[in-house]
């Protein structure tokens, strides 16, 4: 799963992201466009918005009672990171992180170098 925005992920966004596959991040941390947020059950590439807010309404709705529950997302050493990324994507280490990201961030110059491929 690969994101589509850039931004501050929501828990509220995760929470749906989260019924496709296995994430990598939490709820409040920084992402950006072209950012490996998690594991999709499938092999292609799926395009999510981490950074999604829930719009608030003057109506009362059924599942306001309901908390939001995410799983404890998958954090990588460097060397499983390594081992875990394709030919398209990078391991990115900062000293404060260690992220997944695709070569090439946007997703139309993605599906062009993939075509010209």
């Amino acid at each position: 799963m690969v994101s589509m925005e850039s931004g501050i992920s929501t828990a509220y966004a995760l929470n749906n992201i989260q019924e496709r596959g296995r994430l990598f991040i939490g709820p409040q941390e920084d992402v950006y466009v072209g950012m490996i947020v998690g594991e999709n059950a499938r092999p292609e590439d799926l395009p999510v918005n981490p950074c999604k807010a829930k719009h608030l309404t003057n109506m009362r709705s059924q599942g306001e009672g309901k908390g939001i529950q995410l799983e404890a997302p998958l954090r990588m050493t460097l060397e499983r990171a390594i081992e875990y990324i394709d030919v398209d994507e990078y391991v990115e280490a900062t000293p404060k992180s260690l992220r997944l990201r695709k070569r090439l961030l946007n997703a139309t110059a993605r599906k062009r170098a993939a075509a010209a491929a």
